[in-house]
């Protein structure tokens, strides 16, 4: 039978409320919170198909972190990357595991061609979105965020950019870069020739690194940062909040069409100020600015925040700065559709 259920998760107490120069201590650390893990669905049976043996289920379960891992980097959202990792159990329980060799690259093969074909097909509505598209955020471990390469390759910043990779590239990117797995592996999973692929992932990488953010800066800068920004923003200080950020500014804000957000990516200081000030003045999703609560958490391998209020989840925040100290970039998600994963609380796996 497939493996159960991740448990309930029970919601977190994220802090107090933020009201202006007392923000900083309405955001409180989450890191130690304990988790379940991603890669199950509570869409999952219990029961699953008949005759298939505890030992077939041990040996998937030994790769559903992995497996997990290559379909949300491949589809940058949780929902999606949960049911391809169903219909690979489904590959896997009906097949003839006596005949496979290695467990692992047979069920990457199986979940790689499996997220091609949707992202394929959620392509064609991602082109109807409304506004801008971002992934959905998820809760990452600490240790993920300590690994810079791992932590990189779950960025907002760099899911972003693989939207503008063609299906083929972004899976060859995703098992090379992300995983490390050799071309001729790579090219065997997708079906096509060691020497197309390593094209392939030539100019997939090329592409990726012409419009990465070029800065990481530590994480601890990071925070100091939304500290600064937050206060500012909140606050109500034009002035502070045009210092911290930098010139070319980006505003990154998804709400799907159900929550007010911007329909554009908002670029440079003074249009990012404007309507962000917009927001803090009047009661954003029913709830005024002093009852949001706010907390620190590591979304996406950086450290971020988890908005609340009104008894609900409200968004994340997520934060790039430059080599400088100043904010870069923002990236805001508050369409509830993609806010599951955060509100269970589950922990992605790396």
């Amino acid at each position: 039978m497939p493996p159960p259920p991740a448990p309930d998760a029970q919601p977190a107490d994220h802090g107090t409320r933020a009201d202006g120069a007392d923000l900083a201590k309405a955001v409180e650390a989450a890191d130690g919170l304990d988790r379940p893990p991603f890669g199950r669905s509570a869409r999952e049976p219990v029961v699953g198909l008949d005759g298939v043996s505890g030992e077939a289920v041990r040996r998937f379960e030994a790769h559903r972190g992995r497996l997990f891992g290559v379909a949300y980097r491949m589809l940058g959202t949780v929902t999606d990357a949960e049911d391809v990792v169903q219909d690979a159990w489904l590959r896997w329980s009906a097949a003839d595991r006596d005949g496979v060799l290695d467990d692992e690259s047979f069920l990457v093969r199986v979940t790689t061609n499996l997220a091609l074909d949707r992202l394929r097909s959620v392509r064609v509505k991602r082109e109807q979105y409304v506004g801008p598209w971002l992934p959905e955020p998820v809760i990452t471990a600490p240790d993920v965020s300590e690994h810079v390469e791992v932590a990189e390759s779950v960025s907002t910043a760099l899911l972003v950019v693989l939207e503008t990779l063609t299906p083929l590239e972004r899976a060859v990117f995703v098992l090379r870069e992300a995983f490390g797995f050799p071309y001729g592996e790579i090219a065997t999973a997708l079906g096509r020739s060691e020497a197309a692929v390593r094209q392939v992932g030539t100019r997939a990488r090329k592409h990726v690194e012409a419009r990465r953010p070029r800065f990481d800066a530590p994480a601890d800068e990071q925070r100091a940062a939304v500290d600064r920004f937050l206060e500012a923003a909140v606050g109500g200080d034009i002035n502070r909040l045009m210092v911290v950020l930098a010139p070319d500014v980006t505003l990154w804000t998804d709400g799907g069409g159900k929550v007010r957000a911007a329909l554009r990516v908002i670029h440079g200081r003074e249009k990012f100020v404007r309507f962000f000030l917009g927001v803090t003045r009047k009661p954003w999703q029913g709830v005024p600015v002093g009852e949001w609560r706010l907390s620190w958490a590591e979304i996406n391998g950086a450290p971020g925040l988890i908005m609340e209020g009104g008894g609900r989840l409200l968004g994340t925040i997520g934060v790039l700065t430059n080599e400088d100290g100043l904010i870069s970039s923002v990236h805001m998600v508050s369409n509830p559709d993609k806010l599951h994963a955060i509100r269970e609380g589950r922990t992605f796996p790396g």
